[in-house]
């Protein structure tokens, strides 16, 4: 009886030590995962033994957030357990990626999303046949992708967006016979779209918006049949358009924007689908709307703004769900039934007529600012109200915010469209988080650290998704000082990934392009420091445009998705007349020198007279130069 207890016993023991030996991670995946965890960053990680990575628990692997954090391992068939996820988001890690991630053989994704890292891809990732998931997004990352990494035939995807990569996609890629996602967004990819490319048949999202690639949309992307979502927004490519997208039947999601090039006719669409969003915008699209356009169903929004479309709008378009964008392009006739008291429709920058014949100005339902009503002679709706020519000299904007600060008015209207005593805006577009920032367009950080005299310019700011125009109206003709009044108030200045943002966009002055590429932080140094820019204006039918535009360049997902598009904390217009007061005096002067001189006689004493009279001249012309350029007084 005891020595059949004993044997109990042993066979227990054995099977208990043979169970707890296969719930360890096996000494050379510990060793590497250690070394990726020193070059990472990861300096909580517990290596002492106490916790095992194969039990899946605290402090490896986190379950309470959503689909894990940390380090997952999982037991082949065999019993034996490996490393198979390291899930490492949003945690500002400042180390590298480290080579030596290959002695993980059994990892299957990497993932260290919005973190801090820099350095490069390793090129020996490219021997890891079980990887299938590689996402840096939002890191400081540089360099090539490497070729070798169309060797990964288990890559299903490839997260590089919003880090400062360079080069251009390696034909290899299409070779690879499982790639879904390829996001290299917000980088500095240059050259063409390697023809191999077309290969990849397995591609549901393709995504290259803001960066700096050559040559046409290639029409191989017509072989991609299983595409559900392609993003070409701002990335250097030019058009036309490939004219037959029909094929594309999965497609739901397409975002096209801000082609050179050649013109492109509206492409046939698939109108059998249940469309997300489609936006064709700044895409040199000439032509008519084709009447397909209004049986698309189209639950986000429909983007044809800034094109050269011609023509009258489909009857039955307005119907959907989603918002609707026509602006800037060269429609007419009159605005269907279905768009009318719609907010969520912009049709300003056209030729419409009027939706009735008193347009009111100060709704949003829908945007009609700046129609020519078929008229010719220069008058458009909403931009020259009812006063008089001359009223105004200048004007001040505090832009989003609610507050006055000494001559700058507050700013705080949450439609799309507003008009105000002498000055005005016109926002377009809609931001992809519409949770947070699709309602109001206003900034207003709670815990600004900007300091001095006009700080509180600077503790809120009007965002805008798309375009941005501020206008003046009913202001004396002539020449005037613009100074837009800029900080960077949704990036920080430390080393965490906010930081790593990147805003970009366009700015315009009386349909001037006077700044492109604009980017707050580089032109003022840093986040949270204000910076003004000057710019002279000519105002030759009492209306002044400023406008903001977004063409698809820089980050869109740091520190988190929807940070985008123009920016701008504060307004300052002011008429040039004192110059014309500099003139009248320096004539007056002129004058009086010549009437004085007829009554000397004495060569030198007209001399003297002379220079005494040009130095006041002098004197007084820089005296009033110093007043008129500080908008203070």
């Amino acid at each position: 009886m005891l020595f059949s207890s004993r044997l109990i016993a042993l066979i227990w023991f054995l099977g208990f030590a043979n169970y707890a030996a296969s719930t360890c991670l096996p000494p050379q995946e510990l060793e590497a995962l250690s070394v990726v965890a020193r070059k990472l960053g990861k300096r909580d990680w517990n290596f002492d033994g106490v916790a095992d990575p194969c039990t899946n628990e605290l402090p490896w692997w986190d379950s309470s957030v959503d689909k894990g954090k940390g380090v997952l391992c999982n037991f082949t068939s065999h019993g034996n357990c490996h490393v198979t996820r390291i899930i490492l988001k949003s945690q500002n890690l400042n180390g590298s990626l480290p080579k030596e991630l290959v002695g993980l053989p059994f990892l299957q994704v990497i993932d260290v999303d919005r973190n801090y890292i820099n350095g490069t891809l390793p090129p020996e990732w490219g021997a890891m046949g079980f990887l299938q998931k590689i996402a840096v997004l939002g890191n400081r990352l540089t360099g090539p992708i490497p070729k070798e990494y169309g060797n990964i035939t288990a890559l299903e995807e490839l997260v590089l967006e919003a880090n400062q990569f360079t080069g251009n996609i390696p034909g290899e890629f299409g070779d690879l016979p499982r790639l879904r996602r390829l996001q290299l967004a917000s980088n500095n990819f240059t050259g063409e779209l390697s023809p191999d490319l077309a290969k990849i048949t397995t591609l549901e999202e393709f995504r290259i918006s803001g960066n700096n690639f050559t040559g046409r949309i290639p029409n191989f992307i017509l072989k991609w049949r299983n595409i559900t979502r392609m993003e070409i927004q701002g990335s250097g490519l030019s058009g036309p358009i490939p004219s037959n997208l029909t094929s594309l039947t999965k497609l739901n999601d397409l975002r096209i924007s801000d082609l050179s090039g050649n013109q492109s006719d509206f492409p046939n669409l698939a109108t059998s689908t249940s469309w997300k969003q489609v936006i064709l915008r700044s895409c040199n699209i000439v032509g008519e709307l084709p009447p397909f356009i209004a049986r698309l169903a189209f639950n986000e929004s429909l983007d044809l703004s800034f094109n050269k479309l011609t023509g009258q709008i489909p009857r039955d378009l307005g119907g959907q769900k989603g918002d609707i964008y026509l602006t800037g392009n060269f429609l007419n006739g009159t605005v269907p039934q279905l768009m009318q008291d719609k907010g969520n429709i912009d049709l300003s920058y056209n030729n419409f007529t009027s939706v009735s014949p008193k347009p009111s100005c100060t709704t949003n339902s829908p945007n009609l600012f700046a129609n020519s009503n078929g008229n010719t002679n220069g008058t458009f709706y909403c931009v020259n109200p009812q006063c008089k020519s001359n009223d105004f000299s200048s004007f001040y904007i505090n832009c989003g915010s609610q507050n006055k600060v000494g001559k700058y008015e507050a700013d705080y209207s949450t439609g799309n469209f507003y008009l105000g005593k002498n000055w005005g805006f016109s926002s377009t577009g809609r931001f992809w988080n519409t949770d947070k920032y699709g309602k109001s367009n206003l900034l207003q950080p709670g815990n600004s650290s900007i300091s001095g005299p006009k700080s509180k310019l600077y503790s809120s700011a009007r965002l805008s998704p798309l375009s941005l125009t501020y206008f003046g109206f009913c202001l004396r003709n002539g020449n005037y000082t613009v100074n837009l009044h800029f900080a960077e108030i949704m990036f920080t200045n430390d080393t965490t990934y906010g930081s790593l943002g990147r805003r970009v966009f366009d700015i315009y002055i009386q349909g001037n392009l006077v700044e492109k590429d604009f980017n707050i932080e580089n032109a003022a140094g840093g986040a949270s420091t204000p910076i003004t820019m000057p710019y002279h204006a000519f105002v030759g039918d009492h209306t002044l445009e400023i406008r903001f535009y977004w063409a698809g360049k820089g980050t869109t997902v740091l520190p988190e998705r929807s940070v985008y598009g123009p920016l701008i904390s504060a307004i300052s217009v002011v008429h040039d007349g004192k110059f014309d007061l500099i003139l009248e005096i320096k004539f007056f002067l002129h004058a009086l020198v010549s009437l004085v001189a007829r009554e000397i006689t004495s060569f030198s004493l007209y001399w003297e007279f002379s220079n005494m009279f040009w130095l006041s001249n002098k004197i007084l012309v820089q005296l009033l130069t110093i007043y008129i350029f500080d908008d203070n007084q």
